[in-house]
């Protein structure tokens, strides 16, 4: 005879809500679902095998990045060495192989201490990121030739990288305690399998994700701490600090802040100041360099000055690009400070990175995976996301055979700039579209999909439920709470009329 579950444990099991199902709440996710048997029944034990949703998630993700280094093929089996056209033709380019040679480490270089040959003088990359990259170097065999240094060396770093996009993917998993399957968005996500060797872009990505974690969990100063980290591999990251406090001072929650403001800070400088202290020409490398590049690819600046007689100036670029982003942070705190129910902390961090993606004078392809954990989080919506996934993927094959045009010479091979201009276009295009869903999401919080299924902030720790000290504007009329919406979740084909129009 099976024992009777006790009281406690009875109370318990009824207090903690239930995981949310994607296959119930999201059209597209059932539809998919169909492929592996069709969408979970009600009756459905979840989390009792060994098959937990942060396995699955994270095998995935590996095997989606394998698929990723399977594209890249052509290019390692002769592509970056042998034509300078058809690494672009395939699609498969990487900085990695290049840099190997063209930075000094087949040399033993040091970064930042030791002088490269050439106009570049210096590894213009930040300090973590060069860490990295020198570690990848101490692993690569340094016999055979160039072209086997340059592979492994490669290799390596794609190892490594791997590493990385799991950790990614994990920390979105387990940032939302109740949406665990939203991480999958993270690993199937076409784009962030076609661009995850093309720099060390997922190092910074990595932290990033890790720090939201912490910060879910309430733990301010880790978030802090890895947030520096994150900010000493690559730029973006620090932005995620600006929206943080204005919903600190909507919430109150200055100590929280304050710690990590102090652990971002503390973290950035035990990276950076050694290397400010010994090489501070090689450190400074990476800020001059950002400063003094001209409209490069993927920019709507690049649109501009290819279609101007008198293009504008760098100086006068950086001016511009800069005053839309401090207009930008200006909206998202209004839009803040404002909004009928405090926006939740991946919404407006999406919302700053994608500000910044779309107003700076360049736009590599390998930035889209700055946003994809947080598209994740802030529209955990399989129709949006996807949209927003073909729009990139397009820009990642335009770019590339924009570049095979340009490179192939008389023969014209790829795509010629009017169409270039096109792939920037639906790049743009895509990331406007889904910061326009997120900002809706914010002034209509009852067609936020999280906030829909019985959460508040689950990304945002501390704010999570916590009540508003400071509101301008018609939200500070109601009283002020967070108003939280405690129903339970609401399944797609029970209300068909009201998911249709999200």
């Amino acid at each position: 005879m099976c024992p009777m579950p006790s009281a406690e444990t009875t109370q318990a099991s009824a207090r903690e809500p239930e995981p949310v199902r994607p296959t119930t709440v999201d059209p597209v996710a059932a539809s998919g679902s169909e492929l592996i048997g069709g969408p979970v029944g009600r009756r459905a034990l979840l989390g009792t095998s060994w098959w937990t949703p942060v396995r699955v998630i994270a095998l995935v993700a590996i095997g989606m990045f394998a698929l990723g280094l399977v594209q890249k093929a052509p290019c390692y089996n002769g592509a970056w060495f042998f034509g300078a056209s058809s690494q672009y033709t395939h699609a498969c380019y990487s900085d990695i192989p290049h840099l190997y040679n063209g930075r000094g480490f087949v040399d033993g270089l040091i970064p930042y201490f030791d002088r490269l040959p050439g106009d570049m003088e210096y590894l213009e990359y930040p300090v973590l990121t060069g860490v990295f990259m020198e570690v990848a170097s101490w692993l690569t065999p340094g016999s055979g030739s160039i072209q086997h240094q340059e592979q492994w060396y490669w290799m390596v770093n794609a190892g490594m990288l791997m590493v990385c996009a799991a950790v990614i993917a994990v920390c979105v998993t387990r940032t939302h305690a109740r949406r665990p399957w939203d991480g999958l968005l993270v690993a199937l996500a076409p784009a962030f399998a076609l661009t995850a060797t093309i720099n060390w872009d997922l190092l910074a990505v990595a932290l990033t994700a890790a720090a939201m974690l912490m910060w879910s969990r309430g733990r301010s100063l880790a978030f802090g701490v890895l947030l520096g980290l994150a900010t000493a591999a690559k730029l973006y990251p620090l932005f995620l600090l600006g929206p943080l406090l204005v919903l600190c001072w909507r919430a109150g929650k200055w100590r929280d802040f304050g710690r990590a403001l102090g652990g971002a800070v503390v973290a950035w400088l035990v990276v950076n100041l050694p290397v400010m202290l010994f090489a501070f020409e090689g450190w400074s490398k990476f800020y001059t360099f950002s400063q003094e590049r001209g409209v490069d690819f993927g920019s709507f600046w690049l649109i501009m000055a290819q279609n101007s007689s008198d293009p504008l100036s760098t100086e006068t670029v950086n001016t511009l690009a800069t005053l839309l982003m401090l207009l930008c942070c200006v909206g998202i705190a209004v839009l803040t400070f404002t909004a009928p129910r405090r926006p939740r902390f991946a919404q407006l961090a999406f919302l700053i990175v994608a500000a910044f993606i779309l107003t700076n004078k360049v736009y590599s392809p390998q930035y889209v995976l700055w946003l994809v954990p947080l598209a994740a989080l802030a529209r955990p919506r399989w129709r949006d996301f996807l949209i927003w996934q073909a729009c990139e993927v397009a820009y990642f094959l335009g770019i590339w055979m924009y570049l095979a045009y340009t490179t192939s010479g008389d023969a014209h091979k790829g795509l010629p700039t009017d169409g270039y201009h096109w792939a920037i276009g639906a790049h743009l295009l895509g990331t406007l579209y889904l910061c326009v869903i997120v900002v809706r999401d914010i002034l209509m919080p009852d067609r936020d999909v999280v906030r829909r299924t019985g959460e508040d902030d689950p990304s945002g720790g501390v704010l999570d439920r916590a009540e508003d000290v400071f509101v301008l504007g018609p939200a500070a009329r109601p009283p002020r709470h967070a108003g939280h919406f405690e129903g339970p979740p609401v399944e797609w084909g029970k209300e068909k009329a009201v998911e249709g129009s999200l």
